[in-house]
């Protein structure tokens, strides 16, 4: 398999996993995986969450992938799915807890549109406590700000976080 397809299939693979964390977190973290995810609605304790569970559970098919393509013989499509399913782990782990949940002290400011865009957006997804009622489950790509403050609007009060309570959190 020459270099070019396999570098497409790692980076289609990596734009598949927002789609799949999209889904992942809409229907299964705020549906029945909802006793581990709600961990993350809360303010941490400690330094691990039981949501941090998720990392490891999702890593299991690149792990799997990564073997398959480079000790069992599967083939180098599967060691490049696998390397695009880990390059979106190691993607998410940086945007999401180390700098929006700032898991580990930095000083960062998002200045870019982008950025400022996809922080407002998982600020405003952690703005409920709740599983129903939230808005934007994916990560990389999310809508404008002002849209899921239209959202929040519409569905009321209902399992929105205290004001004094949304800092703390993120």
């Amino acid at each position: 398999m020459s270099a070019l397809l396999l570098f497409l299939i790692f980076v289609a693979t990596v734009a598949a996993m927002e789609g799949f964390a999209y889904v992942m977190h809409r229907w299964v973290m705020h549906g029945p995986g909802w006793f581990l995810h709600a961990s993350h609605h809360r303010t941490r304790t400690g330094w691990w969450e039981a949501n941090d569970l998720y990392f490891v559970i999702f890593a299991m098919p690149s792990i799997l992938l990564l073997l398959g393509g480079v000790r069992w013989g599967w083939g180098d499509w599967a060691t490049a799915c696998g390397a695009g399913i880990a390059a979106y782990g190691l993607i998410y782990l940086g945007f999401h807890d180390i700098l929006v949940h700032r898991r580990v002290g930095h000083r960062h400011v998002p200045r870019s549109p982008y950025m400022k865009r996809i922080m407002q957006a998982h600020r405003l997804h952690h703005a409920v406590e709740t599983r129903e009622g939230c808005v934007s489950f994916g990560f990389l790509i999310a809508p404008p700000p002002d849209e899921l403050k239209r959202q929040l609007t519409r569905r009321g009060r209902s399992g929105l976080r205290e004001a004094s309570r949304l800092v703390e959190t993120d």
